[in-house]
């Protein structure tokens, strides 16, 4: 382990994202409702957290507007977007002012935006917040999930969208573990 003294050589901000580049993401909105109106942004650098209890974690940078928003709201809503839904992220990825205009939703059951057509929506409040250098991390507690759709998800690589066949995909050999895990977890939650 590195000593907290320790200095860091200067890395190139270019190269720095070019590699990160290299990992493939898939792309979400996160939403809120801030005083009656809809605000979102898109996500790149969001993950599951936790099984037990249900948590996931988004990124947003220190100085983002929709963030000051879902920190007022205390809650919000990931949308997963599907791989047709590219002008929907490069909307929510601009400066626009009002990114909504002309993108249906719904509320989910916290009344955050759920944007039409989207692959999945994950309704949570926020737990928590951490310092992440110019971004915060923003642990979120889920409330409600959506229904499974069979359409295939957007995913941002190499600075491209692309997208994924899932019929020529290998299923996980952790989902065996995950599967246990999940049977010990539930069974552990009826005791």
């Amino acid at each position: 382990m590195s000593s907290p003294d320790a200095v860091t050589p200067a890395l190139d901000p270019r190269q720095f994202r070019t590699v990160l580049g290299q990992f493939c993401t898939g792309v979400t909105i996160i939403t809120t409702i801030d005083d009656g109106e809809p605000v979102g942004f898109a996500c790149q650098s969001f993950a599951a957290l936790s099984l037990d209890p249900p948590l996931v974690l988004f990124c947003p940078t220190k100085g983002s507007r929709s963030w000051a928003a879902i920190e007022r709201s205390g809650k919000f809503c990931v949308n997963v977007l599907a791989e047709e839904q590219q002008s929907v992220c490069a909307r929510f990825g601009s400066r626009e002012p009002d990114k909504f205009a002309g993108i249906g939703w719904t509320p989910s059951p916290l009344g955050s935006p759920i944007i039409d057509q989207s692959l999945a929506h994950i309704d949570c409040t926020v737990e928590t917040v951490h310092d992440g250098g110019d971004h915060y991390v923003v642990f979120g507690r889920v409330s409600s999930l959506s229904e499974i759709k069979t359409e295939r998800p957007l995913l941002f690589y190499r600075g491209q969208y692309t997208g994924i066949e899932p019929d020529k995909t290998t299923p996980a050999a952790w989902r065996d573990d995950l599967e246990a895990f999940l049977t010990a977890t539930t069974e552990d939650t009826w005791l």
